[in-house]
């Protein structure tokens, strides 16, 4: 096991051993599906690139909030939901309505061309976010 993940392990271990009951948090991260499709047909990998930046940039962006730092403190208790919208336009409608919501997330664009790609909110219990997301599935 690696030294630095450890201590993260044990803080998890002692929460659960005192009966403490732990707050389950989702990283929610919606990916638009359009990207593998003509006319784009990106790879695999790099449609799966967009939502690991989002991801990465939203943990970050957002290190210092309370369920950021408990969703990184139990590594073995991490959880992501990846979702799929269908396209650009849907992908901004949902960012305007998490802005509106002031539901914290990230907005990833591709540089150079400046696309967005992919949006990731910061870990949030889902019952405080599954209202924004419930029309979109999970990504296939």
């Amino acid at each position: 096991m690696h030294r630095g993940v450890r201590p993260a392990f044990l803080v998890g271990r002692k929460m659960a051993a005192s009966g403490a009951e732990t707050q389950i948090l989702v990283q929610y991260l919606v990916l638009r599906k359009d990207l593998s499709q003509a006319p784009f047909s990106w790879p695999a990998g790099a449609v799966v690139a967009q939502a690991c930046h989002a991801a990465t940039a939203a943990l970050h962006v957002h290190r210092d909030h309370p369920h950021t730092q408990a969703y990184l403190r139990e590594l073995e208790r991490m959880r992501k939901v990846v979702l799929e919208a269908p396209n650009e336009t849907t992908l901004k409608e949902l960012a305007e309505t998490l802005q509106q919501k002031n539901i914290d997330h990230m907005v990833w664009l591709e540089q150079p061309e400046n696309i967005a790609t992919c949006i990731a909110l910061r870990p949030y219990p889902k019952e405080d976010v599954n209202q924004y997301l419930k029309k979109f599935r999970l990504f296939k």
